[in-house]
């Protein structure tokens, strides 16, 4: 169903095709959007390792919320900083490409849960984020992707 990697020695191996999606903060979700136009939007991310799903938050109205609505397979791309090696202009970058399905988390508790974990990506200000759970929790929407498919691989911008 999936194609296989063309340029196979350059492919991540599921270990660091993880590491890459629990560090890294942002990721390019890509939906079927109106007309059936690709749309991508930049969004911060949380891989939880427990139950091997992604899960991402926001409104519960908008673009991104009408296409997932309406078709359920989704790709999530996310890449690192890059490193230069030794005097080489170009950087080599890892990417991680996922293909899954998405789905809303209905269990308030649950979206808590997933919002503080996404949370203590950027801040470990625990008075910050019970603050902001109290304001806007009640309002936030949680998705999850349940990964079906996961790629990887260590490109050199050149």
């Amino acid at each position: 169903m999936f194609r296989p990697m063309r340029r196979s020695r350059q492919a991540l191996s599921e270990e660091e095709c993880l590491a890459l999606l629990k560090t890294e903060t942002r990721g390019v979700l890509s939906l079927l959007g109106d007309d059936d136009y690709p749309y991508g939007v930049p969004i911060n991310h949380y891989y939880d390792a427990e139950t091997g799903r992604l899960y991402f938050h926001g409104g519960k109205v908008g673009h991104r919320v009408d296409a997932a609505a309406r078709h359920d397979k989704v790709s999530f791309c996310v890449f690192d900083q890059g490193v230069r090696e030794g005097d080489d202009w170009a950087l080599h970058v890892n990417c991680v490409v996922i293909f899954g399905r998405i789905r809303p988390v209905a269990e308030q508790e649950e979206t808590i849960r997933i919002s503080r974990a996404l949370s203590h990506k950027f801040t470990h200000d625990d008075a910050y984020i019970d603050a902001e759970v109290a304001r806007v929790g009640a309002n936030t929407l949680v998705y999850e992707i349940v990964i079906e498919h996961m790629t990887g691989k260590r490109v050199k911008e050149s």
